[in-house]
């Protein structure tokens, strides 16, 4: 149980959040906003009113200075970093950024992308497992006819994936948490084209937006049921509002943020959920190491566009030349996803969300998961606060 200190800081909070959002949708012309969801539907939290981002700045410099005194060490550390998260977006609207600093001071990760050797490891990687399931040739050539294998033609994509999130949903019950909702509460699924984004949970209306453009496989498909539905996103929101209105989570719990300290872990749980399910077989192993390599690729294209400089085009054919499956309407997406200068950097929460998020899951002991689920689900967190769970203490039972 938070304290009550932290549940009314997560009062100030949420309406400050608020306040800077409303400020940049209104200055930016952004629709999308820094807060991408508000799960306030009621609208208990209204925005606080700032007459401009100096105004929000020095708010905000209040609220770190005050998240000094919570109780809770984890929650000190995670508000501290999420003040510095918003001091720096405030800092990138009205004078600038370097991208390094944004990808260090909105994500709080080392500012670089995935190295060369890192991509590399995971080809040799996902070489030796496809040799292990008896595909011949280099990697490529390999993946190559895996995706063949296992590909879903585009017409049958919504029924696929609708199939394999109803499973989704009875394995996180059996084996995770019991959903606090109804199935028909569940997300149904839509086929999309022309967006800058593979798949995404639509939350506030109960769907996933699935693109249909890239090659998609059966095991990719599972990957998604899971990390859009359960106990991926649809999961995380879901207990996020429910243990809010218990008065056990606080109000910031109801936004999920994009460019925030946030943004690494949210990502993370949902590439996490499938071993948190146990529901891997070889092929999904394949699919695991296809989407870290994706995500080592993307900062590598990312990198090369915001920090280096590189013409569009050559940007789009190094991400070709690099890419194993998804054919050209995975490099089209992943290239309209990075070029957005007000999403750039979150290709990088792809890349340390799972490193951060699975290992800690590993390392939990089968009778302390109840409690950890509660805590990384009920709380908002960075890579730095989500090891700090810890089964002997009052702050996170």
């Amino acid at each position: 149980m938070l304290s009550e200190t932290t549940l009314r800081y997560g009062e100030r909070m949420i309406r400050a959040l608020l306040g800077v959002d409303g400020l940049y949708r209104s200055e930016s012309g952004d629709a999308v906003g820094l807060a991408v969801l508000n799960m306030d539907t009621g609208r208990k939290f209204e925005p606080d009113r700032y007459d401009g981002y100096a105004a929000a700045a020095s708010d905000f410099a209040t609220l770190r200075e005050a998240a000094s005194d919570l109780p809770e060490p984890d929650r000190r550390v995670y508000y501290d970093q999420l003040c510095g998260s918003t001091l720096a977006f405030i800092s990138w609207r009205t004078g600038g950024l370097p991208f390094e600093t944004q990808l260090s001071e909105f994500l709080h990760i080392p500012a670089k992308p995935a190295a060369d050797h890192e991509i590399d490891a995971i080809e040799s990687e996902l070489h030796e497992r496809l040799v292990a399931l008896g595909y011949s040739g280099d990697v490529a050539s390999q993946c190559a006819a895996w995706e063949a294998r296992h590909r879903v033609r585009p017409e049958n994509v919504e029924f696929v994936l609708s199939e394999l999130m109803t499973e989704a949903w009875d394995r996180t019950n059996a084996e995770l948490v019991e959903i606090p909702a109804p199935k028909a509460d569940a997300m149904t699924v839509e086929a999309v084209t022309d967006v800058a984004f593979n798949a995404r949970c639509n939350y506030a209306i109960r769907r996933v937006e699935i693109n249909v453009e890239p090659v998609l496989t059966r095991p990719a498909l599972k990957h998604l049921a899971v990390h859009e539905g359960c106990p991926g996103h649809y999961v995380q929101f879901k207990l996020r509002e429910t243990l809010f209105h218990e008065g056990q989570a606080a109000a910031d719990v109801l936004l999920s943020l994009v460019n925030s300290a946030s943004s690494c872990v949210f990502e993370g749980i949902a590439d996490s959920s499938m071993r948190m399910i146990d529901w891997e077989d070889d092929d999904d192993r394949v699919q695991a190491l296809i989407g870290r390599h994706r995500a080592g690729i993307g900062t590598g294209a990312a990198w090369r566009l915001h920090a280096l400089g590189w013409a569009e085009a050559d940007v789009s054919e190094w991400l070709a030349s690099r890419s194993l499956v998804g054919g050209d309407g995975w490099v089209k997406n992943r290239m309209a996803f990075i070029a957005a200068p007000e999403r750039a950097v979150l290709i990088w929460s792809y890349w340390w969300g799972e490193r951060s998020v699975g290992p800690v899951w590993d390392a939990v002991a089968p009778s302390d998961r109840a409690d950890f689920i509660r805590f990384l689900y009920g709380r908002m967190h960075s890579t730095s606060t989500v090891s700090m769970f810890d089964p002997m203490t009052t702050e996170t039972r």
